[in-house]
């Protein structure tokens, strides 16, 4: 959580809290609080930022041929560090990494506060300010002026940095009465819901994925399912599709044109009582409205239902790897309500007929008759 929120539940005030959370340069006197920041690495600046020798090691390591993974590994880095480091302070015509004239590149750079594109730019400046009067957004302006200047960098800017020109007090890049030529016609920016103060989704109260059983995390108990839809063209039509976490073994929903809350659960409770129970332990959703009736699912099926977090695909990892795989039966943008029940089993079964290697090349199928061999 933020160091704000987390200074409101403990009940001290925000810079105490940001001065426990990043410590002191200094050590704290004696009886006060606080954790002190360990030194940092020689000739750095600080911690976040290679040194100067570093940058020596990654010169004489790239004359010796070593990749850049190897060079992290070594540095103790992410490769991504050195590939951006080597990107942005290579030499500008020849290429070359030259660790001394990095330094000098990356020091120069980092001195805040830095003056705005549209500030340095006077250009720039004349053509916001006019796109702006003639009540343009600002990313009519941004896309306009890349495409009427393609050959002009300073003067191509995101339409986020005319935003912060716009709202961030003290700047002074724009007049702030363009403000009004804006369509919400704000002068400063409404801050978003914060994730504490979203609204209940459904009128019973979802689980969520963190109360889940631990059996079904580690996938060694089967009958935990994971669940989602795939939308046809212009949302109107949709097929579920069900994924047991053990075996990757697919169920799919027939829907037809539409996926109300009702039709969604009639159809998820059809395709459960295909099954015995023990194969019936729990059912993973997202918190999409058609699972508005997930309690009378779960009545019926005495199957409780978990919710993932918002934007957490990957709480549903099986499930968003399977949606992919049958988007090569049910392309994007076409009709899913054509698909009738039995060729949705058909395409189920051909996919459960695949070898799967996290199965051990095992397919789906083969999983789940042993399960059912040995319960009986």
């Amino acid at each position: 959580m933020s160091t704000s929120e987390a200074c409101r539940l403990v009940g001290i005030n925000r810079k105490t809290g940001h001065r426990w959370r990043y410590g002191r340069v200094s050590r704290p006197k004696a009886g006060q609080q606080g954790v002190v920041r360990p030194a940092a690495r020689p000739s750095a600046v600080s911690d976040r930022y290679l040194s100067q020798d570093e940058r020596i090691v990654i010169a004489d390591r790239l004359r010796e041929g070593a990749s850049q993974a190897v060079i992290a590994a070594e540095l103790r880095c992410s490769p991504g560090t050195i590939s951006r480091e080597i990107r942005r302070n290579r030499h500008p015509d020849s290429g070359d990494y030259r660790p001394y004239a990095a330094q000098q590149r990356a020091d120069s750079r980092r001195p805040r506060p830095k003056i705005g594109k549209i500030a340095a730019h006077p250009a720039l400046r004349e053509h916001v300010q006019a796109m702006l009067e003639s009540r343009h957004s600002p990313e009519q302006i941004s896309r306009r002026l890349r495409r009427d200047f393609p050959e002009r960098n300073e003067l191509h800017v995101s339409h986020e940095t005319i935003y912060q020109a716009l709202y961030v007090q003290g700047r002074g890049e724009l007049r702030r009465e363009l403000t009004a030529a804006l369509r919400t016609g704000r002068a400063v920016r409404r801050p978003r819901r914060q994730p504490g103060q979203r609204q209940p989704r459904f009128t019973h109260p979802m689980v969520m994925i963190s109360q889940r059983p631990a059996e079904a995390d580690d996938r060694a108990v089967p009958g935990h399912w994971e669940g989602d839809l795939i939308i046809g063209k212009d949302n109107k039509s949709a097929v579920g599709t069900l994924v047991e976490r053990s075996t990757r073994y697919v169920l799919l929903v027939h829907l037809g044109a539409g996926r109300t809350a009702d039709r969604v659960r009639d159809g998820l409770i059809a395709a459960m009582n295909t099954l015995p129970q023990h194969l019936k332990r729990s059912l993973t959703w997202d918190q999409g409205i058609e699972m508005a009736m997930h309690h009378q699912f779960s009545i019926t099926t005495d199957m409780p239902v978990y919710f993932c977090d918002p934007h957490s695909p990957w709480q549903r990892g099986s499930n968003e790897n399977t949606n992919g795989l049958l988007r090569q039966y049910f392309p994007k943008g076409t009709d899913l309500a054509v698909h009738q029940p039995d060729h949705l089993a058909a395409v189920a079964a051909e996919l459960n007929g695949r070898p799967r290697k996290t199965l051990g090349w095992d397919t789906p199928a083969e999983r789940l008759a042993k399960l059912l061999a040995v319960t009986d």
